[in-house]
């Protein structure tokens, strides 16, 4: 006969520490805004662009954390899509050859390791499913977990953060003001070219000068979305075509493979940032 059993030890939670300290150059003072909000159990929310280094900083802050207090604070990170459930966040039973088992989800995982829980573009979510988050935003930082007819206190440690690019949002897709009223906001934009340059160094490996130009790259085109460019050109894609420079691809090529089709389809904007190209890379 089967048999039903709640498993919360069905994972390591040591498998979801920072164990090696994340390359990461603070901009203002959000280190230590970080650090306070998690002292004081108060949920962050990180916003801004694409590739603006909100996920490195998250991973960043918890290896930061975790050497401050001498406590491994783990990070979970769920990457949010219209298609994610409550159950995927908190969990579900499975059927093996011993029975009936509940597994615990990424949240409730977090919850009970004292953990931060980061829920990468929180609006990709379906709404139904942020709720949840809701009781361990504010006071109570309790889970209830309807199947097993359970409430989880968080353990010490628990942050709740989440993160999400206002540039994609419309009126049906935004985070709704009951829900972002429970954060406090960090907000993330590009780099300064002189910054930049170092990560650009630091990630891909490259020297001053392609790095320096790379920057300057970004900088320029990032202008041409006042002309009809949609997205602007993230950090990553320029740590990719350093990358691929760095491999022996020649500069003009490996950013219009990394850059100029990585963000755009719009042939004219191609034209444009060709040209932007190929005068930093004669």
């Amino acid at each position: 006969m089967a048999t039903k059993s709640s498993d919360s030890k069905n994972y390591k939670i040591e498998d979801y520490s920072i164990q090696k300290e994340p390359f990461y150059i603070p901009v203002s003072d959000e280190v230590q805004v970080f650090e306070s909000a998690y002292n004081q159990k108060v949920p962050i929310l990180l916003k801004g662009p694409t590739g603006t280094g909100k996920t490195r900083f998250v991973e960043y802050m918890s290896w930061y954390i975790s050497n401050n207090v001498k406590k491994s604070v783990p990070l979970i990170t769920v990457a949010c899509h219209e298609d994610l459930t409550a159950s995927d966040l908190v969990g579900r039973y499975l059927i093996d050859s011993a029975g009936t088992k509940w597994i615990d989800g990424p949240l409730t995982r977090a919850v009970k390791s004292g953990g931060i829980c980061y829920l990468d573009e929180i609006v990709e979510a379906r709404k139904d499913t942020t709720v949840i988050v809701h009781p361990l935003t504010d006071h109570r930082r309790i889970l209830t977990i309807d199947k097993l007819g359970e409430v989880v206190e968080a353990a010490d440690g628990f942050l709740m953060v989440v993160s999400y690019n206002p540039g994609y949002q419309n009126a049906l897709k935004d985070l709704k003001q009951s829900t972002r009223q429970r954060f406090v906001a960090i907000e993330f934009d590009f780099p300064t070219p002189e910054l930049e340059a170092k990560v650009l160094k630091e990630e891909a490996g490259i020297d001053d000068s392609i790095a320096e130009s790379l920057a300057s790259l970004g900088e320029k085109i990032r202008n041409l979305t006042d002309h009809g460019l949609s997205e602007a050109a993230s950090t990553r894609v320029l740590i990719y075509a350093g990358k691929l420079i760095k491999d022996g691809i020649d500069p003009r090529r490996a950013c219009q493979v990394a850059v100029t089709w990585g963000i755009t389809d719009d042939k004219k904007l191609y034209r444009s940032i060709e040209e932007v190209i190929s005068a930093i890379f004669p």
